[in-house]
């Protein structure tokens, strides 16, 4: 399941970007086009939502799920620089890494 988590940080990372980038090339960094054009129609602004809650949702489980998680803050930096779509994958590749570490530990000491 890592592998999956792994892939899936890949490909939430280039796919965002791959929309973003010819943006930033463009426009640069206007954050009020950008806002503006994420609100653009009913349709746009259903997606900024959905992704504006996701993030909400994404927080809220690193800071309350996460307690002890090794680089547990990584995620949100992820969420804030790419979005979710490399936040999200991350902190699940991340538990499960350390679920993983965890049972290995259980393991040899047990």
């Amino acid at each position: 399941m890592k592998n999956r988590y792994l892939a899936l940080c890949i490909i939430g990372t280039l796919l965002p970007l791959g929309f973003f980038v010819p943006f930033l090339r463009e426009h640069g960094l206007n954050l009020r086009l950008m806002v503006t054009q994420l609100f653009a129609n009913p349709t746009a602004a259903f997606f900024g939502m959905d992704v504006l809650v996701s993030s909400v949702v994404l927080w809220t489980l690193v800071l309350r799920e996460g307690r002890g998680l090794k680089y547990r803050w990584l995620p949100l930096v992820a969420n804030l620089v790419v979005g979710v779509s490399l936040g999200l994958p991350l902190f699940l590749y991340l538990r499960e890494r350390g679920s993983h570490l965890e049972n290995e530990l259980r393991g040899h000491t047990g």
